[in-house]
């Protein structure tokens, strides 16, 4: 399957490259979704568009079991920085994640299975928006289940590209492979008026400095020490001039964790901080947007990759994946039915970029190797099934 997988690695460099030249926000990925379609009804797949808003399903075959690929295909509101033939053509927005690499090699693991002869139905699931969420706080894999993505699946697959490890290697995380993450918002309330006369005011940013102390004591102090979290404050707004006091400062931040009953005590412990504010004569508003689940994977699919990828690089080439706590909604998959997403290496050597850099590119020698898996690990599935 590999060998049969680099012999279309001029095609799928192709279609990466036009999408890396084409790039479109979530939920607007309009021509992406097209140009899609188009290519999978030429390899015979039965199309159905504007799931999830602007993704699509295409299945080949008939009849169970059912195997799903997912691949994402959203850009981010980011300016290109690369020379290069493929350079972005749309101003501020670029492929700095991999998604263009993702749906190349949705498509070249299409055109292997549409070849191949097997019971069951192969299902490709081309999600929008898995960077971002809709008006609702909805991202784009919810859409898609909403829309009957996973109906009778029996598993899903996914990768992601990982410029932090090397072409031709792997990594796969058994059970939790991505934290969940929620993101707050919270105003701090005080009373404003001239930096002269403080002692006439209540100083909302006085008082944010005590609360995001006490934010950032949340996960030393008020959880177990083997509860994986991360707390983070990216945003703090307050104040428009040198000599004024405020009426508000405005904090938002993101919340990681695995285990439900942590991010529960998290949200908790974010209120009981912003507490803080009143005791020092203010107020304070908190919004918690509940975002992406845990992502767990299952033993057995992840049992399956790992052979399919000892089989096809070596043993040798499944590298143990580094703890992270960064989120992905594949996890939304994961939760309907079983399935496992794993790292694909794409490392250029020498090269320190990492994801959502303006610099962001890839060693597009990955790709075959991405399809290769895909195509072998969905094929062995289908044929074990019906045994």
């Amino acid at each position: 399957m590999l060998n049969k997988a680099k012999a279309i690695q001029s095609e799928m460099v192709a279609w990466r490259r036009d999408f890396h030249m084409h790039p479109e926000l979530g939920f607007k990925e309009e021509r992406t979704s097209a140009k899609l379609a188009e290519i999978l009804e030429t390899f015979g797949y039965r199309v159905r568009t504007g799931v999830g808003k602007t993704g699509l399903i295409a299945e080949i075959g008939s009849g169970k079991p059912i195997v799903a690929i997912r691949a994402d295909m959203d850009a981010l509101p980011i300016k290109e920085a690369n020379q290069v033939p493929y350079k972005s053509k749309n101003q501020g927005v670029m492929h700095a994640c991999g998604h263009d690499v993702h749906m190349a090699i949705a498509l070249g693991t299409a055109k292997l299975l549409a070849q191949e002869n097997y019971p069951g139905t192969v299902r490709l699931l081309l999600q929008p928006a898995e960077e971002v969420e809709d008006e609702e706080g909805v991202s784009g894999a919810p859409r898609m289940i909403e829309d009957g993505a996973v109906v009778d699946v029996d598993c899903v697959l996914a990768l992601h590209v990982d410029a932090a490890v090397n072409t031709g290697e792997i990594e796969i995380a058994t059970e939790f492979a991505s934290a969940g993450v929620d993101t707050f918002y919270a105003k701090i309330i005080g009373k404003g008026g001239h930096g002269s006369t403080p002692h006439k005011v209540i100083d909302p940013i006085f008082i944010s400095g005590y609360v995001i102390l006490a934010i950032h004591g949340i996960v030393s102090r008020q959880l177990r020490p083997f509860d994986p979290a991360v707390i983070s404050i990216g945003s703090i707004q307050g104040g428009q001039t040198d000599n004024v006091i405020p009426e508000e400062v405005n904090l938002s931040g993101t919340i990681r964790f695995l285990d439900p009953e942590v991010q529960q005590k998290i949200h908790t412990e974010i209120k009981n901080a912003l507490e803080i504010s009143r005791a020092l004569g203010g107020d304070y508003e908190l919004k918690i947007q509940v975002g992406y689940p845990p992502m767990h994977n299952h033993i057995e699919t992840v049992d399956l990759i790992k052979t399919v990828a000892g089989d096809l690089l070596g043993d040798e080439k499944i590298i143990p994946p580094e703890p992270d706590m960064g989120a992905e909604d594949f996890g939304f998959f994961l939760k309907k039915t079983k399935g496992a997403m794993f790292m694909l290496g794409c490392n250029i050597e020498g090269d320190t970029r990492r994801h959502h850099d303006p610099r962001f590119d890839v060693d597009e020698n990955c790709m075959p190797i991405g399809a290769a898996i895909f195509a072998e690990t969905t094929l062995r599935i289908l044929v074990q099934s019906d045994k």
